[in-house]
């Protein structure tokens, strides 16, 4: 018998214990160097310190909740994606993971390109100085005004998501009288290992053309006919969150068959493939994600086999991380507001944030860790669940952690991980207000996106 969805939503009952949360770490005041920002220690008093500053301090100065980002740790996962794939290839940060100005301008100094999906995410890089020849433009829905917009600005390459786009980007590159460079982003039919909403390359989404039944074959037909397009390659993302290179493997081998057809028909060999993003992050201490150098030569390796067997010349290599750039950089800095022990089961512990600041616990059943980070403590473990303070049973941060048994109202927790997605799809849910983006450097901290205060609320409602 099928089970009656509940009206509050799938997740509203879901607050008992699974019993599949793992025995409490050996030491609660231990900081996983995998899972937290590279400057993240704690100093002599306990109290956890990033880029020189303690987290008492920041939480004084600019409140909570926060998300702290290391901007050394940024520059230094920037600038090993980029030595990791050297100069033969491109490396294009992935803007939706996090974009704010001040990240445009570090990715520009440490030499990366900008993967935009949005008229905002364009707006934003070219506000900050991005050369528009380094932006890639992305999205399943792309309006008019966008596309003429990218294409106005002078954008590197377009990222053609359907027969309809072909014919749209086309025609607006004519009206403009130039010619745009584009790829063609297609489905190859492989199931990432990460959660059905952002697996992106089987066939039942919205993403790209699909290779099956010949329809990739010909949008690539239809590229090659109009004049106002250079088609330049082929474009394939599988998902996010993996960490298993099999499937990249599969799925180069079907996007350079397909190149091998396009050059067995058009006698044209397109110069450049692009094999996405997705690459996993260390969320708790059970995962393992690769290093930047180690997937450049695993990938490296995958299109030059693939290619030799097909007798091809290869193509330039594109990839786009974002969430291997920027999630392990930052943590979400929250004040414990309530303390609730429910015998038997676990205590829930509530922050002054929640889903409005994070949202891919409820969304993607997303995993975190959290610690206690402004005092060390050497009380018991206790079976905690972190919720935040919004009107939903769903709202909860960190699903099963432990934190210590004297955890109590005004200590400061810290969930890490959370640079990714997290201020990206941040809401104004029960109206509550999203939390600033501080950058923390070298015992300096700057504001580079501002916390929202009630004028910008109702500076919108028009009443």
């Amino acid at each position: 018998m099928s089970r009656s969805a509940h009206p509050a939503g799938p997740r509203h009952a879901d607050v008992l214990p699974e019993g599949h949360y793992s025995a409490p770490p050996a030491d609660l005041n231990t900081l996983d160097p995998k899972v937290w920002a590279q400057t993240v220690t704690r100093d002599g008093d306990g109290v956890l310190t990033v880029g020189g500053i303690t987290a008492t301090r920041l939480a004084e100065q600019h409140g909570t909740p926060a998300y702290i980002v290391d901007e050394a740790d940024f520059r230094a996962r920037a600038r090993a994606w980029r030595t990791a794939f050297g100069h033969d290839a491109d490396v294009f940060y992935a803007g939706k993971a996090f974009l704010s100005r001040a990240v445009v301008r570090w990715l520009h100094e440490e030499g990366l390109n900008l993967d935009v999906c949005s008229g905002g995410e364009l707006a934003t890089a070219l506000s900050a100085g991005m050369p528009a020849d380094r932006i890639a433009f992305h999205g399943n829905n792309k309006s008019t005004e966008e596309i003429r917009r990218a294409i106005t600005e002078g954008v590197g390459r377009i990222v053609l998501d359907s027969f309809q786009e072909i014919v749209r980007v086309a025609h607006i590159a004519r009206e403009l009288g130039t010619r745009q460079r584009v790829q063609i982003r297609i489905t190859v039919g492989v199931e990432a290992h990460t959660h059905e909403f952002i697996a992106t390359a089987h066939e039942d989404q919205k993403f790209g053309i699909p290779l099956a039944g010949g329809q990739a074959a010909e949008a690539v037909r239809r590229a090659l006919q109009l004049d106002s397009l250079e088609l330049i390659g082929i474009h394939s993302h599988i998902g996010s969150q993996i960490f298993d290179m099999s499937g990249f493997e599969v799925a180069a081998h079907r996007v350079v068959g397909l190149l091998k057809d396009v050059r067995d028909e058009h006698g044209v060999e397109l110069p450049e493939i692009d094999l996405g993003g997705g690459l996993g992050i260390a969320y708790t201490s059970d995962d393992d994600p690769r290093e930047p150098h180690e997937i450049a030569k695993a990938l490296t390796e995958i299109v030059t086999r693939e290619c030799e067997a097909a007798r091809l010349r290869t193509p330039r290599i594109s990839v786009e991380p974002g969430r291997a750039i920027v999630g392990p950089t930052a943590f979400t800095l929250y004040e414990v507001g309530t303390v609730k022990p429910l015998d038997g089961l676990r205590t829930y512990v509530s922050v002054d944030g929640g889903m409005s600041d994070n949202i891919r616990t409820a969304l993607y059943d997303a995993e975190y860790t959290v610690a206690l980070v402004s005092r060390t403590s050497d009380a018991e473990p206790m079976l905690a669940r972190v919720v935040g303070k919004h009107c939903e049973s769903g709202d909860i941060v960190v699903k099963d952690a432990f934190l210590p048994a004297d955890l109590a109202p005004g200590d400061l927790i810290a969930v890490p991980a959370t640079g990714a997605y997290c201020r990206s799809m941040a809401s104004n849910y029960n109206h509550v207000l999203r939390p600033p983006v501080v950058a923390v450097n070298d015992g300096e901290s700057r504001v580079i996106v501002r916390r929202e205060t009630e004028e910008d609320l109702l500076r919108l409602d028009v009443g």
